[in-house]
């Protein structure tokens, strides 16, 4: 069979590595699911990998476009035990043993996926029983814009459609909850609103980083959020 080519020009991934508050919240919220080996499924730049190199002992980035392979492999080519595969996730979980994985991160890579339901169920034939997988994706269809089509984006998702997924697989949630609620309003004008098709300046991500996403947190650790711009989910296999 011939092998997909993949190639994202991840622009947006470049305007989003400027934005270490942001994924230090999201990171936060796995932290306690990682154990010491760990595969990041959709590695992009390494922006999430560079958070979980010293917290592991075993990282293995899978990415599927090839420029951004090239990346990764300046990044991390001193780092002994990080290795870098240039795979979808089709083919790389169709590669894999039963049982043969400890935790799985995947940030903003499953609604790039088209058939995510399949998509699960073979993280969950992989993954050791007892092993995590954290997830992090776009949420609110209403939210979809020409910006998610045009970075890939299959859907957007609400929890009920993606814990359906998680546990029709097998999986026992053990936290969903939307992140983001300052993030909605704002993407629903940018995008839905005002139809821009990029993610902006990265000078206007750095101020949403260092104003907006502390407010953000603090308000989400106080009340649980009815809908925001992402979901974050932790599964655990029996």
């Amino acid at each position: 069979m011939e092998k997909k080519s993949h190639f994202y020009e991840g622009r947006d991934l470049e305007t989003l590595e400027g934005m270490p508050n942001y994924y230090n919240w999201i990171m936060g919220l796995f932290n306690p699911y990682l154990s010491r080996r760990v595969i990041e499924y959709g590695a992009g730049r390494g922006t999430i990998s560079a958070l979980l190199v010293p917290q592991v002992d075993d990282l293995e980035l899978i990415e599927p476009s090839p420029n951004l392979i090239e990346c990764l492999e300046d990044r991390f080519s001193n780092v002994k035990y990080v290795t870098i595969i240039n795979q979808s996730i089709e083919e790389h979980t169709g590669g894999k043993d039963d049982n043969a994985i400890e935790t799985i991160i995947m940030v903003n890579v499953l609604e790039h996926v088209e058939d995510d339901a399949q998509a699960v169920k073979e993280l969950f034939r992989i993954l050791q029983p007892g092993g995590h997988l954290c997830i992090y994706v776009p949420a609110m269809d209403w939210l979809f814009s020409d910006l998610d089509h045009q970075v890939g984006h299959f859907r957007r998702y609400h929890k009920p459609t993606l814990s359906n997924i998680i546990t029709g697989a097998g999986f026992d949630i053990k936290t969903v909850r939307y992140l983001d609620l300052i993030g909605a309003f704002s993407w629903w004008l940018l995008h839905r609103v005002m139809k821009r098709t990029s993610f902006g300046s990265p000078v206007i991500s750095t101020i949403y980083d260092r104003v907006f996403v502390p407010i953000n947190r603090l308000i989400e650790s106080i009340i649980p959020l009815p809908f925001g711009k992402n979901i974050l989910l932790v599964a655990k296999k029996p």
